[in-house]
């Protein structure tokens, strides 16, 4: 099969074990929106060339031209992303994280979960996106606001302490108000 063949069902794997978690977390109709650029040619035609299937192929873009194309197109039109959140601090005139609405940040949850889910298929676990998200702590530094990371590092730590149907549940409930 070809690596485009096998990108498109990846992606279109991982986007709907999302929608699946944005209708568990009560945002589904935001969640049949998630991802689209992937499939648009500035997205895709990278991610086939740099297809693997045990990670993202921005990863391996990065490897092989020292950034991404398609991330840069992606986190600049998904607000899921915090990296899309950033903008120069007047103060210090230094980049850094803006606070997500609640919204946006719930979906970057289901995102980091069906990710985990579909990149380690049979080898997933509930802490296994808290363990990714622990891993990238120190490179993240700046770029996510200090009460984002916080909030979804409670929803992750929920996650693996409690269960998928207890999280999702607690994010229903106070969806306007995550880790407060």
């Amino acid at each position: 099969m070809s690596k485009a063949i096998q990108h498109f069902i990846t992606i279109t794997k991982h986007r709907h074990a999302v929608i699946k978690h944005c209708f568990k977390a009560g945002i589904g109709f935001q969640g049949l929106f998630h991802d689209l650029s992937k499939y648009s040619p500035t997205e895709f035609i990278p991610g086939a060339k740099y297809y693997q299937g045990t990670r993202s192929p921005n990863e391996a873009e990065r490897e092989d031209l020292g950034f991404s194309r398609a991330w840069m197109h992606h986190k600049g039109r998904n607000k899921h992303h915090f990296e899309y959140w950033t903008d120069y601090d007047f103060k210090t005139k230094t980049m850094q994280g803006m606070p997500m609405p609640d919204r946006y940040l719930i979906e970057m949850f289901c995102d980091r979960v069906a990710a985990s889910k579909i990149y380690q298929g049979k080898n997933y676990r509930p802490e296994s996106s808290f363990e990714y998200f622990d891993r990238g702590r120190n490179r993240r530094g700046l770029l996510i606001h200090p009460y984002t990371s916080e909030r979804l590092e409670f929803l992750l730590r929920m996650l693996k302490d409690e269960g998928e149907e207890k999280t999702f549940k607690y994010i229903r409930t106070h969806k306007n108000s995550i880790g407060k």
